[in-house]
């Protein structure tokens, strides 16, 4: 049995739970809704799916969401070239006026199975 994605694909999908520091989660959102997602695309990286918990303790503090890469390396490449983005650096500094939104961020990498109905 293939436990993993078929036919050679290097396709990625990063799965990201950022855990928002208290009260900050609106302003987290804003800043994905105004500007991160479109910041991503510029830079490679496929916006799949973005969640908000329903249910407490996780409702008041975690944004969930999947992205899209042509393979790690190109996650790595992406992600460092997200990082230096001029745009990206003051939007942040900006949204973080008042002081850090995140708390932390856990990522996992996954690859499809055989099985999965496409996703992409």
């Amino acid at each position: 049995m293939k436990a993993a994605q078929s036919s050679g694909s290097t396709t990625v999908y990063e799965l990201r739970i950022y855990h928002a520091q208290p009260g900050k989660l609106d302003t987290l959102v804003a800043r994905f809704r105004d500007h991160t997602m479109a910041l991503f695309a510029r830079h490679g990286m496929k916006s799949v799916a973005y969640w908000l918990p329903l249910d407490e303790p996780a409702k008041s503090n975690m944004l969930v969401y999947i992205l899209e890469h042509p393979s790690r390396e190109a996650a790595a490449a992406n992600w460092k070239s997200f990082q230096d983005d001029p745009e990206w650096k003051s939007v942040r500094e900006k949204s973080e006026a008042n002081g850090a939104l995140v708390d932390h961020v856990d990522s996992t990498y996954m690859a499809l199975t055989d099985f999965s109905p496409h996703v992409g």
